[in-house]
């Protein structure tokens, strides 16, 4: 087994350990039991509604809709309000873009802005755990990786949003791997771009083998992800018994800090704090597959956005017509689609040499509609969490917006 496969999920698993680790359970299965609108939208004066759809390969995704901020101006009465579909990152769900208070956080922000916000919830989390024939206790829910989180979830949310908001084009906002489906989906699929005003990519993720994490490098020789495919744990369940000794495994490494978790997985963030963090961590991290997980690895291995490699030039040949996985050109993307892009230089995820990378690859894009951000003291969680985000990251981005909308 490679050295790069076990890097990225053994950097996934020590974060996740260590949520789950804090996690309060009564306040989890509250949430779940409600819904996203019902704890945490509503309390906060904001319309709400739960809404689902399905996938072409039968996955039920939950989706919530702020439908009016707190001035109660509704999206759905006729107003032409422009839609926003949010798309959370890796273990992560819906709630990643409403964990601050409504005046830090960009959903709740948003919609006060008069925005008709979307937010989705990918498969395996709490919230889209639904299937048309099967159980997430079968192995073959679990047969995914995000190859089709943009193929088959971000294509049938974006058409939902799309279809329900009169037929406006919609903006599209992702954190780290909800960039990643993003820039696939829009390289490859490009009936994406008819339905969409712009995309706004926080710490993106495109190409993964410079990432720096000193958590990652350390626990490099743990040598899991194929290993947990092969021995048939479909299933990344991060608050699971194998976890919690990979955790204790890792925590003996020379040079690990176990005692800051999340600055050893996703840099140094800046701008956090004790409440948004506790928010955090009572609701993270979600499930995944581990299918999923092995696909990250191949992409820090190889230096390539590519579909998932089954590893058998017949098996690769059975699925794609060819003997290896067909490559994801960003390059692809139309020069004149408006795209954001906000990257932290202390980001040890979206590391500062694979966002130039991506930047590279989208250097033919037409320089009045590619909006470059980087922020020296941000790193992956603070894109999201930061108390400062609204005037750093979210001003700047819904500046962007308004752009597109004349």
């Amino acid at each position: 087994m490679w050295r790069g496969s076990s890097c990225i999920l053994s950097l996934l698993v020590v974060m996740c350990v260590g949520a789950s680790a804090a996690r309060s359970a009564p306040e989890e299965s509250l949430a779940a039991a409600n819904g996203t609108c019902r704890s945490r939208v509503e309390p906060f004066g904001y319309g709400c509604e739960e809404h689902t759809v399905t996938t072409q390969d039968g996955y039920i995704l939950s989706l919530q809709r702020i439908t009016s901020g707190r001035s109660g101006e509704s999206a759905t009465g006729g107003g032409g309000k422009v839609p926003v579909l949010l798309q959370h990152g890796l273990m992560m769900d819906g709630m990643t873009w409403l964990m601050n208070s409504p005046n830090e956080s960009l959903g709740y922000i948003l919609a006060d802005n008069g925005y008709d916000v979307w937010i989705a919830n990918t498969r395996g989390t709490v919230y889209s755990l639904g299937h048309t024939s099967l159980s997430s206790s079968d192995p073959a829910y679990w047969n995914w990786s995000w190859d089709e989180l943009a193929s088959n979830d971000l294509s049938a949310m974006l058409q939902y949003a799309y279809d329900h908001s009169s037929q406006q084009k919609v903006h599209y906002v992702g954190h780290s791997l909800g960039t990643l489906i993003a820039l696939a989906a829009l390289s490859d699929q490009q009936q994406h771009v008819s339905m969409l005003r712009s995309a706004g990519l926080l710490s993106p993720i495109a190409f993964l083998n410079k990432v720096s994490s000193p958590l990652a490098l350390a626990a490099a020789d743990v040598f899991l992800a194929e290993a947990l495919y092969w021995l048939g744990i479909d299933e990344f369940d991060p608050t699971g018994t194998a976890v919690h000794g990979l955790l204790t495994d890792i925590c003996k490494l020379p040079g690990v800090n176990c005692y800051d978790l999340m600055s050893s997985f996703t840099g140094d963030n800046c701008c956090l704090d004790n409440s948004s963090v506790q928010t955090f961590l009572a609701h993270e991290p979600q499930a995944s597959s581990t299918k999923n997980m092995v696909h990250l690895a191949q992409m820090i291995r190889r230096g390539i956005i590519a579909k998932y490699d089954y590893g058998d030039a017949s098996d690769n040949i059975k699925y794609y017509g060819q003997a290896t996985p067909p490559v994801y050109n960003v390059s692809a993307i139309p020069d004149d689609f408006p795209l954001f892009l906000s990257s932290g230089g202390k980001d040890s995820l979206s590391d500062v040499q694979d966002v130039r990378r991506l930047e590279q690859a989208l250097k033919s894009h037409d320089s009045d509609t590619l909006t470059v951000q980087y922020l020296a003291d941000y790193a992956h969680a603070d894109f999201v969490l930061a108390g400062n985000a609204k005037e750093r990251v979210y001003g700047p981005l819904m500046a962007f917006f308004r752009l597109q909308d004349k």
